[in-house]
Parts: C-alpha cells; sequence; structure tokens
C-alpha cells in the first residue's frame, strides 16, 4: 500500500508490537475499514485524477475520520463531505474535525494501533 498519496496527518510512526495484539482486538472493524479505503484509493481513485474541490480528497478525508472517530460516525463524517462536494461547492481546506479523546496511535500506513504504555 502506497503511503505518498495520505497526507502527513494520516500516517505516523507506530507499529503494532506482539504485547499490543489482544488490545488492538477491538481495533479489527475500524482497520478492514481502513484498508477497504487504501484499496480504493489505490485503485479507482486514480482514475477520476485530481478532481476533488476540497483539500484532503474525499478518500483521504474518509481515511481521516475513520481513524479519528472509528467505523459509524467516521462514515457518517465521509458521507457528509460526500454530499457537501458538488459541482458548486466552494472547496478550499476541509480537515476532519480532531477527536478530543483520540488515544491510539497510527502507523505508516495509516492504520491504527493502540497506545503504548511505556
Amino acid at each position: 500500500m502506497s503511503t505518498a498519496t495520505l497526507p502527513m496527518a494520516y500516517r505516523g510512526t507506530a507499529h503494532l508490537r506482539a504485547d499490543q495484539v489482544w488490545r488492538a482486538i477491538p481495533l479489527l472493524p475500524r482497520n478492514a475499514v481502513l484498508a477497504l479505503l487504501h484499496a480504493y484509493r489505490a485503485t479507482i481513485s486514480h482514475t477520476y485524477g485530481d478532481v476533488c474541490r476540497y483539500y484532503p480528497s474525499c478518500s483521504a478525508y474518509a481515511v481521516g475520520a475513520v481513524q479519528q472517530h472509528g467505523v459509524a460516525k467516521g462514515s457518517a463524517l465521509a458521507a457528509w463531505r460526500i454530499c457537501r462536494c458538488h459541482p458548486w461547492a466552494a472547496g478550499g481546506v476541509d480537515d476532519v474535525p480532531p477527536h478530543r479523546h483520540f488515544r491510539h496511535e497510527l502507523t505508516p500506513h495509516g492504520f491504527v494501533v493502540p497506545l503504548r504504555k511505556d
């Protein structure tokens, strides 16, 4: 998976360690949706080219929303963003609202892993 298409805010430096596997199980649905979004961005999104009026693009926004807010709320935020993206939209920078209590880390590929307790 290429990370070059993700904004820097949606990438991290963490890695899933062996002692974190059990704590990562609740994050499986979130990471499964992120894998689907990465597959979409690597295949279908490239056929459209750079046509989004907003930065980050709608698919990158969806990645950030699911990372920050989980599958349900992140999908709702992404759907709302897609509804706002139309030919008459002004566009511009539209970042994902940060989760106030985000307590996870991001991998270099944008997946979510538990926070290290060092």
